[in-house]
């Protein structure tokens, strides 16, 4: 299976590019091949300008070049992962940009729908699990990605892991707390690993 696999986080030596390179070795020591989008690095520009604008009187509007390449980039591949911090119990502003310009009209929705088979969101969140419990933020993600990303676009199996507590440094002394993300890397291996397993 060809997994695009798309970072949403302004530098490379974080927690989240951590997991985002676990998690493509698991895919890659599991057989698939994946082609990786680093949203900050290649500078992908989230504003939507009119010429990206959807169009629902057009069915063969052409969009902005870019546009284009990134429709090109995603059919290139059989299978879509995310990997982006949880900020304000949603995904970055990078990442929504990105889906606004290029999940166009007339290619993820309208008389069209996305070419793949499944999606998988690695969101790493600074709070507890209980805490996302306790107000339903867990609930509220999982069924915005899940059902108003991927189930609106034709995605059939899409799956949320939420990585809890990745702030936990400033509560555990640095053994611990190197401990802990070495656990949080580790299941971002055997997400990769798994990524096929799971309906």
């Amino acid at each position: 299976m060809k997994v695009l696999t798309i970072l949403s986080h302004p530098r490379k030596d974080s927690l989240t590019s951590k997991v985002a390179e676990q998690f493509t070795k698991g895919l890659t020591d599991a057989g698939h091949e994946v082609e990786f989008l680093d949203l900050y690095q290649e500078e992908f520009n989230p504003i939507v300008y009119e010429k990206d604008e959807p169009d629902w009187t057009n069915s063969t509007y052409k969009y902005s070049p870019i546009v284009h390449q990134e429709i090109e980039r995603m059919n290139r591949n059989d299978a879509l992962a995310f990997v982006f911090p949880v900020w304000w119990y949603n995904i970055p502003a990078m990442l929504k940009g990105y889906i606004d310009r290029v999940w166009n009209y007339n290619y993820a929705y309208g008389n069209s729908k996305l070419p793949h088979e499944r999606a998988l969101w690695i969101g790493l969140a600074g709070g507890e699990k209980s805490q996302f419990a306790k107000r339903k933020y867990d609930t509220m993600i999982d069924h915005y990605l899940n059902v108003g990303l991927a189930g609106f676009t034709g995605i059939s199996h899409s799956k949320v892991e939420i990585l809890y507590e990745t702030l936990s440094e400033q509560a555990l002394d640095p053994a611990q707390f190197e401990a802990y993300q070495q656990e949080l890397l580790t299941k971002a291996y055997q997400l990769g690993k798994e990524y096929s397993d799971w309906k």
